[in-house]
């Protein structure tokens, strides 16, 4: 697996996280160590980009992250390679 920014990984957090998961899901789905899962998780409970609902276990986005989901996609949008069509573009 390549290299991921904090950014990315914090992408594929509140991603895995949707309605909805439990800290065993959360870390499957981003791929991540128990330990990187609680620093990241605590990070974004800090930040107010998750909640945790201790009597179900689970946590949940807020609104706070659908912001950073929009702009981290336009960020994504704007510095991604361009897509070409066909080989015969190259020639």
């Amino acid at each position: 697996m390549k290299y991921r920014s904090s950014t990315e990984i914090i992408d594929s957090i509140l991603r895995s996280v949707g309605s909805g998961a439990t800290r065993t899901r959360i870390m499957y789905k981003s791929y991540l160590s128990y330990t990187q899962l609680n620093e990241y998780l605590s990070l974004l409970l800090e930040r107010d980009l998750i909640r945790f609902e201790p009597e179900t276990q689970i946590y949940k986005v807020t609104q706070n992250s659908a912001k950073f989901l929009d702009a981290y996609e336009q960020i994504r949008e704007l510095v991604q390679e361009p897509k070409m069509k066909n080989i015969e573009e190259l020639r």
